[in-house]
């Protein structure tokens, strides 16, 4: 059978098997399986537990529970309370203050925790009520911490980029470099249309009243503090030649716990404990969908389909950024309906041949494939952030959530294309600090 045909009836499958409701490991397992057997014989099947231990064989590997246990300790604390408060007081008598106030804690939870459902909730408990206390329209409330909790998976640290990092073996250092710029691009990008839009509405001087003393504005900061040593020191640890990526993850860690423990008094054992569970699972989660995606790569490697689609591509007489375009829609479409991860472990060993025979350079990529998992998060039907923000304000529709984050996919949308015009936004902060690769 012609290889492309193939690819097309695997993709199929693996449509059906995952819409059937299974997990997305055990789906890839059943897909790759399936068609081993078929084409390959039984015998193939023997390689399946060689490949899923020898995927997990990978020091790297060790920075994803690390970086996930700094975001589950931290989230499991008054951390992003905190957070939050000391960016209201500064901003209250801004127009449209609080929303920024938002968008700067999720930044800022985003560089401690790298996880976006962590940023949401942790925000999203404290500001939700608190703009809707203050006369904000609901849409406008869930809307902008639904999207500002989507910069967990671009700043560093950012456990998608280290999964994209380990699927394409690209430097981690510099996948969380190129995501610097990117994601500040955003926090301004997200802020410029809150103020504008409140602006717009005439609401301004109502929603830009508030009032704090000069002393409860610095009598706040100190609670700051915590935060910067955090991702102060797990960047000084990573590019001062101290540690590996998945070393500085343990130090980030260990950082965070003792934060937890010691700042905002996490001493009992149960939460301590839950802490530990909770991370447990979703690395668990995580490794296991590493696992299935070797074994489905190999798969497709295998029975020649990777190789006939770069070969296919190859001979297609297009501009490359219509190439491109086709691969953005491609990636939006998966993400609306997988997580990220998943997304990234499938789509990236079969896309990273094509995009760099096209001359595109794959740190780029990878900031414009994450950014596209941005949407993702906040579009139906998965959009894992819509429900992160309903099950904290449950009487908010997950459609007033939706048409709330409308304007944020518009400015993600506007991103991309902004890096597509300019692809050093991605590319010049890793080569500055860690030179050009070669």
């Amino acid at each position: 059978m012609d290889p492309l045909v193939l690819g097309g009836i695997v993709a199929i499958a693996t449509i059906l098997v995952l819409f059937s409701g299974v997990s997305v490991a055990i789906g890839l397992l059943i897909v790759s399986a399936g068609f081993l057997i078929i084409f390959d014989g039984p015998r193939s099947l023997e390689l399946m537990p060689e490949i899923l231990f020898g995927k997990l064989d990978n020091f790297a590997l060790l920075s994803i529970p690390m970086f996930i246990i700094m975001g589950a300790s931290i989230a499991s604390t008054r951390a992003g309370a905190d957070l939050y408060e000391a960016l209201e007081r500064w901003l209250t008598r801004v127009p449209g203050g609080l929303v920024v106030s938002n968008l700067g804690a999720c930044a800022l939870f985003a560089a401690m925790s790298g996880s976006s459902p962590a940023t949401c909730a942790a925000i999203g408990k404290m500001g939700i009520p608190e703009m809707r206390k203050r006369g904000y329209p609901d849409g406008v409330a869930a809307g902008s911490i639904a999207a500002g909790g989507t910069l967990g998976i671009l700043i560093p640290p950012s456990v998608t980029m280290i999964v994209y990092g380990i699927a394409t073996e690209t430097s981690i250092g510099r996948l969380f470099l190129a995501g610097v710029i990117p994601g500040l691009l955003l926090v301004g990008l997200f802020m410029a249309w809150s103020l504008y839009s409140t602006w717009k509405s005439g609401d301004a001087a109502r929603l830009g009243s508030g009032s704090y003393t000069w002393a409860e504005r610095f009598e706040i900061l100190p609670r700051v503090l915590p935060f910067l040593a955090i991702i102060l020191g797990v960047l000084y640890a990573m590019y001062g030649g101290i540690a590996t990526p998945s070393e500085t993850a343990a130090v980030g860690a260990l950082m965070c716990l003792l934060i937890a423990m010691i700042i905002y008094k996490l001493w009992h054992p149960s939460a301590i404990w839950n802490v530990l569970r909770d991370s447990t699972k979703e690395s668990v989660m995580i490794l296991f969908i590493i696992a299935a995606a070797g074994v489905f790569s190999y798969m497709l490697s295998s029975l020649f389909i990777t190789q006939s689609i770069a070969e296919w591509i190859g001979t297609l007489d297009v501009n490359r950024w219509v190439l491109m375009g086709a691969i953005n829609v491609f990636l939006l479409i998966a993400g609306f309906f997988l997580p990220p991860v998943a997304v990234i472990l499938m789509a990236a060993p079969i896309l990273l041949p094509i995009i760099t025979t096209a001359g595109f350079d794959p740190i780029w990529f990878a900031v414009v494939l994450t950014i596209n998992m941005e949407i993702g998060l906040i579009s139906p039907p998965v959009g894992l952030n819509l429900y992160v923000i309903n099950g904290i304000a449950p009487d908010i529709s997950l459609k007033t959530i939706l048409t709330g984050s409308l304007p944020f996919v518009a400015c993600m949308v506007l991103a991309i294309i902004l890096l597509c015009l300019f692809p050093g936004l991605a590319t010049w902060l890793p080569n500055v600090i860690m030179g050009v690769a070669v």
